[in-house]
C-alpha cells in the first residue's frame, strides 16, 4: 500500500474512533461492539457512502476520491478545518511535486527577517521546512539555554537535548502541538525523504512522540503558550505566536510575546543585557 494511502486509512479510522455514535447523532447499530467509537458501517452510512466503498478508503484500496465524497467525510467525522485540509492532502493523488532540499538549500524570507530585527527585544526564531532553524536572536538563545544555530532541528532540540524538558514547565503541551504539526507538513509534503527520516528518527527514540503520532492528531503550527523555567531569571510566562510570509507557506516567524508589565516583560532586558555580553557570529544572528 504506499505511504500515503497507509497515512489516510490511519487517519480516518483514527477519526472514526474518536466520534461515538451518540455524539454523531445517530442510533448504534445491533449487535456487540468491538471498537470505541463508529463503527465502519454507521460511518458509511452517515456519509452516504456503501460500506464496502468506505472500507476500500480506510484499506487504501481506493485510487480516486472525489471532492464530494472528502467533504461528507469531513462533516461526518466532524473535522475541523486543519483536519479536513489534512484529508484533502492524504487524498491527493500520489504523484507529486518532489519536497525541497536540506535547510542550507531553504532562503530566509527577508521580509520575515526585517520583522525579526525589529522584534529584537522579545525572543524570536525564524523555522523553515521541517522546522529547521533559519535564523534566531540572542535572546531567543538565553531564554532556551541552546545554541539553536541556523541550519539546526528545533524538533531535535525539542526532543533530544534535556535540557529542552527541564526548563519548558509545559513541555509535554508544546511537544505535543509540535508533533501534531509535524503531522500537518507531512500531509503536505509526502515525498519530502528528510522529513520522513526525521519523522521516523523521533518516533524511534522518543516513546512520546509514538505515542503522539499514533494519535493522529493533526493541526497547523500554531501558538501555543511556553512557560520557561530559567535557571538565572526564573519563571518566564510567554504567548507563543506565529507570523507566517505569504510566498513562502513553509517558514514561520516565532515570537515569544508577553503580557506589559509582567514579570516576564521586566527581566527580558536584563536576559538581552546578558547576552549581548556574549559574542555571537553575525551569521547566527541572520
Amino acid at each position: 500500500m504506499p505511504a500515503d494511502r497507509a497515512a489516510l486509512g490511519g487517519f480516518l479510522r483514527a477519526r472514526r474512533d474518536r466520534l461515538s455514535p451518540a455524539q454523531a447523532g445517530i442510533r448504534p447499530f445491533p449487535g456487540p461492539r468491538r471498537v470505541p467509537g463508529l463503527r465502519r458501517e454507521e460511518l458509511a452510512v452517515l456519509a452516504g457512502l456503501s460500506p464496502d466503498y468506505y472500507s476500500r478508503l480506510e484499506q487504501g484500496r481506493q485510487a480516486n476520491i472525489s471532492d464530494g465524497v472528502l467533504a461528507a467525510l469531513s462533516r461526518a467525522l466532524r473535522l475541523d478545518d486543519v483536519e479536513q485540509a489534512h484529508l484533502r492532502d492524504l487524498a491527493a493523488p500520489t504523484a507529486r511535486r518532489r519536497s525541497g532540499g536540506s535547510a542550507a538549500g531553504q532562503r530566509a524570507d527577508p521580509g520575515l527577517l526585517r520583522l525579526m530585527a525589529a522584534l529584537d527585544h522579545l525572543p524570536v526564531v525564524l523555522l523553515g521546512s521541517r522546522a529547521d532553524v533559519l535564523a534566531r536572536n540572542a535572546l531567543l538563545t538565553a531564554v532556551l539555554g541552546h545554541p539553536l544555530p541556523p541550519g539546526a532541528s528545533f524538533l531535535r532540540y525539542l526532543f533530544q537535548d534535556p535540557v529542552a524538558r527541564e526548563r519548558i514547565v509545559n513541555w509535554s503541551d508544546f511537544a505535543s502541538a509540535s508533533v501534531a504539526g509535524l503531522r500537518r507538513e507531512a500531509g503536505r509534503h509526502p515525498e519530502d525523504r528528510q522529513l520522513r527520516e526525521l519523522i521516523d528518527e523521533l518516533r524511534a527514540t522518543d516513546p512520546d512522540v509514538a505515542r503522539w503520532w499514533d494519535d493522529h492528531a493533526v493541526r497547523d503550527y500554531a501558538s501555543v503558550p511556553k512557560r520557561i523555567q530559567h535557571p538565572t531569571a526564573g519563571p518566564l510566562s510567554f504567548d507563543v505566536e506565529i507570523v507566517g510570509a505569504p510566498y513562502e507557506l513553509d517558514q514561520h516567524l516565532v515570537v515569544y510575546t508577553t503580557q506589559p508589565d509582567s514579570p516576564t516583560a521586566n527581566v527580558l532586558p536584563l536576559l538581552a543585557s546578558w547576552s549581548a555580553n556574549v559574542t555571537t557570529p553575525p551569521h547566527d544572528r541572520q
